[in-house]
């Protein structure tokens, strides 16, 4: 069975037009990395929980924010690796600078016996539509054409 994650695009309105919140993977491996290593807020999910559930609550792991508001469903994609990734997309005004992640361990240097804490989460940021696409996992950036689509026939 592919692993499912759920998470949520944060967006809002600016001069500019919209723009929305990328996280980048904390920890040594994804240290070096920027273009294509950005994501939504997500994480796994198991089939007793609900997805939006589970799609806010990852979010507030990865950031500390608990966002409230109209959260649109947008389709599933499935990423290269097979995991079916759920999203939703709702308004924010989330303040990067106050990002608040939670901790992973895992061994490093790798066979090292020694364990180290990571943030799962070492930074966010937010993007306009364009830049968002080449920050982000290419197998996510078709969660932002859902975005659009259903941004766009809420607003009509």
């Amino acid at each position: 069975m592919p692993k499912k994650s759920a998470g949520l695009i944060l967006f809002r309105g600016v001069a500019r037009g919209l723009e929305v919140l990328l996280v980048h993977p904390g920890g040594p491996l994804w240290a070096k990395k920027d273009e294509g290593a950005w994501s939504i807020p997500k994480g796994e999910f198991t089939d007793d929980e609900d997805p939006l559930s589970a799609a806010r609550r990852e979010c507030e792991e990865e950031t500390g924010a608990a966002p409230t508001g109209e959260f649109i469903g947008l389709d599933p994609v499935r990423q290269p690796g097979g995991k079916l990734v759920h999203a939703w997309a709702v308004e924010s005004q989330f303040d990067a600078a106050t990002l608040r992640s939670g901790t992973f361990h895992m061994e490093w240097p790798p066979r090292s016996g020694r364990q180290h804490e990571f943030r799962e989460v070492d930074r966010a940021e937010w993007f306009t539509i364009e830049d968002a696409r080449r920050k982000m996992l290419k197998g996510q950036t078709p969660l932002l054409d859902h975005f659009l689509r259903a941004v766009a026939s809420s607003s009509a």
